[in-house]
């Protein structure tokens, strides 16, 4: 089993006071062993997930809520990214459009189902129905039958979706719910950052700044919703989101003792059947002209293992390496330059004054 994630898991037996959450946690570890764990983690999760879409006996939905700026696309992305594509299936509910409006609000969710041995993520959900639907009233602008214009449609939703989770649960689909928990000020310099980096400008509007007016409302709602649709089967985890490092592990662990507990096996060929395999197999041998060795189905240097890490070293790690790096060309530079005035490099001179500028101006 992967190291202990109950401080952060909420059921129906949990009380969730988001007041008292600390979003700064980081569990008293440091990148390093974090960006190590990290890796571990992600390599058992890809071998089972490998054995849940061979077993196909059952699918898993991942639920992320969060505050804008929480860091849900960068936690799936590298918590995901390296399980097989054809298995796993990432959906971004954004506002529902108006053929979704025309429908009841679970509508749009049933073909974003996982099959037996799939894994869907929701990034939003149809939380957003008692979160922003909650906190900007929404619902009153909906038209709905005269019989049901007294009724409070929030407490009937929390009832609805504990029904559905339950009901997907009994059928074969497994829901996993994960709030990623930010501060307010960690958010304001998260919308700054993406303001002055021109790449990152597209992830902002004004909207998003406005939005931060409801920020208790948000707060209250989140709290409501935890402590009203917890259950066992279907747990909400809260993860500290301040130390992007350190969300990013606590959602593998969440990811790995979630397939750890479905235990899936490869299926098991049936004696007949294998039987009848080896005889083809003696068959297709036979058929080749020149008998050789059959290729590896993974070479050596192309194996899942060695490619793993590639794609998950965490981004602020990778930013660091190319901070220092830049910074080494820069002593390197300034070196350089000194040995120029001092008359110890007196060969190509020009050339090499060229090539420093040159370098520079990439930096």
């Amino acid at each position: 089993m992967g190291k202990s994630i109950n401080k952060y898991e909420y059921t129906n037996k949990s009380n969730f006071k988001i007041n008292k959450f600390d979003t700064s946690d980081h569990g008293d570890l440091d990148r390093e062993d974090a960006v190590e764990e990290f890796i571990d983690n992600l390599k058992e999760i890809n071998k089972l997930q490998q054995k849940l879409y061979a077993a196909r006996k059952e699918g898993v939905i991942f639920i992320f809520q969060a505050m804008d700026a929480a860091g849900k696309d960068g936690v799936i992305r590298t918590v995901f990214s390296s399980l097989t594509p054809h298995g796993v299936k990432e959906y971004c509910f954004k506002v529902p459009s108006a053929e979704e409006s025309s429908h009841d609000y679970l509508w749009r969710f049933w073909s974003a189902l996982p099959a037996r041995g799939n894994i869907s993520i929701f990034n939003r959900s149809y939380y957003e129905d008692v979160l922003v639907g909650k906190v900007h009233e929404l619902y009153k602008k909906q038209l709905r039958p005269d019989r049901l214009k007294d009724v409070d449609i929030i407490p009937q939703r929390y009832e609805q979706i504990v029904d559905f989770e339950k009901y997907l649960y009994q059928t074969g689909t497994r829901v996993v719910k994960i709030f990623l928990n930010v501060s307010k000020d960690e958010q304001a310099r998260r919308f700054i950052s993406r303001i002055d980096t021109p790449k990152k400008n597209w992830k902002i509007s004004s909207g998003d700044i406005e939005e931060r007016k409801y920020w208790d409302e948000y707060m209250e709602a989140f709290e409501t919703m935890i402590n009203t649709t917890s259950t066992k089967n279907s747990p909400w985890y809260v993860v500290p989101a301040d130390h992007k490092w350190y969300s990013r592990l606590i959602v593998s662990r969440i990811v790995l003792q979630t397939l750890q507990d479905m235990d899936p096996e490869y299926p098991v060929i049936a004696q007949d059947e294998l039987e009848a395999v080896m005889q083809a197999r003696q068959e297709l041998l036979d058929s080749i002209s020149v008998p050789d060795v059959p290729e590896e189905d993974n070479p050596k240097g192309f194996s899942d293992e060695t490619l793993l890490p590639t794609g998950i070293i965490l981004e602020e790690a990778a930013e660091k390496v190319k901070e220092k790096k830049e910074k080494n060309k820069k002593r390197g530079f300034k070196a350089i330059r000194a040995m120029l005035a001092k008359g110890y490099i007196l060969k190509d001179t020009g050339d090499i004054i060229d090539a420093i500028a040159d370098a520079e101006d990439e930096l």
